[in-house]
């Protein structure tokens, strides 16, 4: 075992005073290395401003501008983090997720998990669809 010693103890790092911040170790070890530049980026920002329930409001415009990214480029980054489960978005918010357990992933189909809005809408609309065929309420 590596035997570690403070460089400067005097600048020994405490949680904030208000604010919150962290990331699970297990993202650099088992999500990094399958991510683009942008998302992780994306993701420390996110994990760095988020509340204790890992919220944050920031919007596209913001975002893209502090992160120094094309507005397409960040919608790209967030898509990533949406496809490995790490983030949920909606609107201008967007929750910083627990990781998923390794190997498992949710999966945005119905009775998997998370779904995206588009999603539910385009199957109320069929479902509605075909119940009006069947003359069902």
């Amino acid at each position: 075992m590596i035997s570690k010693r403070l460089l400067v103890p005097a600048r020994l790092r405490r949680p904030p005073k208000s604010g919150w911040s962290w990331v699970d170790r297990r993202f650099v070890r088992e999500h990094v290395e399958r991510l683009s530049r942008e998302a992780v980026l994306l993701y420390f920002f996110l994990a760095a401003v988020a509340d204790r329930n890992g919220l944050s409001f920031y919007g596209d415009g913001t975002l893209a501008t502090l992160l120094r990214m094309t507005v397409p480029d960040l919608l790209q980054a967030r898509d990533e983090l949406l496809a490995h489960d790490l983030i949920a978005h909606e609107a201008r918010f967007t929750q910083v997720l627990s990781l998923p357990p390794p190997g498992q992933r949710r999966r945005s189909e119905p009775g998997q998990g998370l779904m995206q809005l588009g999603e539910i809408l385009r199957q109320a609309a069929g479902l509605s669809q075909t119940n009006d065929e069947r003359g069902l309420p």
